[in-house]
């Protein structure tokens, strides 16, 4: 089970919100997903983004990887993911 920390799209057309969540990778975009470990909204300027900061770290250790999007908005708020 490879897990992933990604976006699922929310909001009506045109006006896009995300929900940071951490599901398994072979679950769809929108699909099931294990938790919510934040939210990021773009059309806020500046962009919004909150974020679990505990489960983060939480599911950061236990090896979750984030997604190329997810991992820019992680190091904006200092995160540093591992490399894989």
């Amino acid at each position: 089970m490879a897990v992933r920390i990604r976006l699922a799209r929310y909001g009506a057309k045109k006006k896009p919100f995300y929900r940071i969540v951490v599901a398994d990778g072979q679950y769809p975009r929108d699909g099931r997903f294990i938790e919510t470990i934040g939210t990021y909204n773009p059309m806020m300027e500046p962009t919004q983004v909150s974020l679990k900061k505990e489960r983060v770290q939480y599911w950061l250790g236990a090896g979750a990887t984030p997604t190329d999007t997810v991992n820019s908005l992680l190091k904006k708020e200092g995160f540093h993911s591992n490399p894989a």
